[in-house]
């Protein structure tokens, strides 16, 4: 692939990616995604009372569920936690796309119930929603054991569902923010020396919460950019050769030392 094709498959991709974090909006910029998920199943158990709630996203690789966050009753050992996508009442949301709410899974066929024991907290009564995001599943969100009334009635569903769909768009945004990231990398691999190990070592740090806002504005600027004329894209282009052989100088003098 000559070095043109290459830049447009680059630019092409920052824009899908770009054009899908607008799509869902920027809410979410200022914060972590797993401080925002968490803030979320927090809410929802105090809003629903219930005893704990959790949200699993979707590992389509392994095909499991895996408990990113979690608030309440058996929270500290249920986060990270993997189980098949097939078992479960979280499974079967997963796999169905359908909300469900049930009052005694002890008499339910797909209630995990070892899995449940392995937190140290079985419930009672489980309301589920699935996570969709362009009629895709991604994830699933729980609240268990409704304090105050023996289940859930279609008014908390309802509520759910709004939950649901903010802790949706925090995914969404948080894998776009992944795959920039990744496209910059890639991108700023070609400036690098050859076989310089220490450069390639520190790209591979996860950025922090600040940097992945600057790799959006910055991202969100280019693609402003790549919509000028001939003249005034060359004249940015010369600005961020300026630049990165700037960047470049620095980043050899560290490794250096």
């Amino acid at each position: 692939m000559n070095e043109s094709a290459k830049d447009d498959g680059l630019a092409q991709e920052l824009r899908q990616i770009l054009l899908a974090i607008e799509t869902s909006g920027r809410a979410v910029l200022p914060r972590s995604n797993d401080e925002l998920l968490q803030s979320i199943v927090e809410a929802a158990a105090r809003i629903f009372g219930a005893a704990a709630a959790s949200i699993a996203l979707v590992d389509d690789a392994g095909g499991c569920l895996e408990f990113k966050v979690a608030f309440g009753a058996g929270s500290d050992q249920i986060i990270g936690m993997r189980m098949p996508i097939d078992q479960g009442i979280a499974g079967y949301v997963a796999m169905t796309g359908q909300p469900m709410a049930t009052s005694n899974v002890q008499q339910d066929v797909r209630f995990a119930r070892s899995t449940a024991e392995k937190t140290g907290y079985v419930p009672r009564s489980i309301l589920a929603m699935p996570l969709v995001w362009r009629d895709r599943v991604i994830g699933v969100m729980e609240v268990l054991d409704k304090i105050s009334a023996p289940t859930f009635g279609m008014e908390d569903m309802e509520m759910l569902a709004l939950f649901a769909r903010q802790a949706a768009i925090a995914i969404n945004q948080s894998q776009q923010f992944d795959r920039l990231n990744d496209l910059f990398i890639r991108g700023i691999r070609d400036l690098i020396p050859n076989g310089d190990s220490e450069i390639a070592r520190v790209l591979e740090l996860s950025p922090d919460d600040d940097t992945k806002h600057d790799l959006f504005e910055l991202a969100d600027r280019v693609n402003a950019f790549s919509a000028l004329g001939d003249d005034e894209r060359q004249t940015c282009l010369k600005i961020l050769d300026v630049f990165a052989e700037r960047a470049k100088g620095k980043l050899g003098g560290q490794v250096n030392v």
